[in-house]
């Protein structure tokens, strides 16, 4: 796969929208609030964590709430996830999810769920509506060797308030080959009985040490066969509506239903060509596809007091200059100079 020219053709003047030039259009925005995290897992962040990014440096809650309102308000932009590093860093977090459900859009936030038994209620209060739980095993000890930290207990605190709070519950698990591959299913059988819907996300190379090794890579294709030892699996017939996910009804072999579980297989079976997905970095920067460098700065004309009509036309432009799809390294898969946490899930 290689990205098009940076050649651009005219983008068309009379759609308001975040439309790029091979037809897709932008509906999801990610919102980075931090790079900081109170995690160090190993395939996301080295064990020292990574370099702080100055407090006023980062988008404040209303400069998050005037770009997520020109997002909802004029570009069509319908669900917003706030991400990180880890957005429950964020003392203001509330305030956020309080002033941008204000806006015609569906919050959720990707959280690793440490801290939030005590802030579930007060978010969904505020607006928040899912939450998006990272969490690749609840054995006490393989969670301590992926993450780094003992801090299960919590985690499963978080999840448990969330529910009770009336939150919708995700949760996010990446396979790591001779890690937690063996345990797949414990988990797929801890999320079915609570009613979360698991989604096994295929290792990407978004470590900021650049240590991903395609080779070693647990693929959707072998999730599906592990899974498919214990469980009945068939495609959901619901459209996938540029959902990362591909769902699969789950079941008994004798075929009784349990509930839904997703695979999510960036690597092996791209889903590029539709791509609905705009993001924001902590520091207000527009980046139109996770796996490019490229960023156009929208926080720093904010700042200088630009108005409205700049900052749209601005964000479009960037959209229009989304690549094609995310590679164009020898091995078929680009390696950004950022990782995860810095850029925001």
């Amino acid at each position: 796969m290689r990205s098009e020219s940076p050649v651009l053709p005219r983008r068309p003047g009379d759609d308001p929208g975040l439309v790029d030039r091979f037809a897709r259009r932008a509906v999801d925005l990610r919102v980075s609030l931090t790079e900081r995290c109170n995690l160090r897992c190993t395939y996301c962040m080295p064990a020292e964590g990574l370099p702080v990014i100055p407090s006023d440096a980062l988008m404040t809650a209303e400069e998050i709430d005037r770009l997520v309102g020109l997002a909802a308000g004029t570009l069509g932009v319908r669900k917003v996830r706030f991400t990180g590093g880890e957005p429950l860093l964020r003392a203001d977090l509330v305030d956020i999810v309080r002033r941008c459900s204000a806006h015609d859009v569906e919050l959720s936030i990707t959280t690793n769920a440490i801290g939030l038994a005590n802030r579930a209620q007060a978010l969904a209060d505020a607006g928040l509506r899912r939450v998006n739980v990272s969490l690749d095993t609840v054995d006490p000890d393989v969670f301590a060797e992926v993450t780094r930290r003992p801090f299960l207990d919590r985690v499963l605190e978080g999840i448990a308030a969330a529910a009770d709070a009336g939150l919708g519950v995700k949760v996010n698990a990446v396979l790591l080959r001779g890690v937690n591959d063996h345990l797949a299913v414990d988990l797929l059988a801890w999320c079915l009985e609570r009613g979360h819907e698991l989604r096994f996300i295929e290792q990407m190379p978004l470590d900021p040490g650049h240590a991903w090794d395609g080779a070693t890579m647990v693929t959707a294709e072998e999730t599906r066969a592990l899974l498919g030892e214990h469980y009945r699996l068939e495609p959901d017939e619901a459209p996938r509506d540029g959902a990362p996910a591909e769902r699969y009804r789950v079941s008994t072999p004798a075929g009784e239903p349990l509930g839904t579980v997703g695979v999510i297989a960036s690597i092996t079976e791209s889903f590029c060509a539709d791509c609905t997905r705009t993001r924001l970095t902590a520091e207000g920067h527009v980046r139109s596809c996770l796996f490019s460098d490229d960023e156009v700065d929208l926080l720093g004309p904010l700042r200088a007091g630009a108005d409205d009509d700049v900052l749209l036309d601005t964000w479009r432009q960037a959209m229009w200059a989304k690549p094609r799809d995310h590679g164009d390294d020898a091995d078929g898969i680009v390696h950004p100079a950022r990782g995860m946490s810095a850029i925001g899930g």
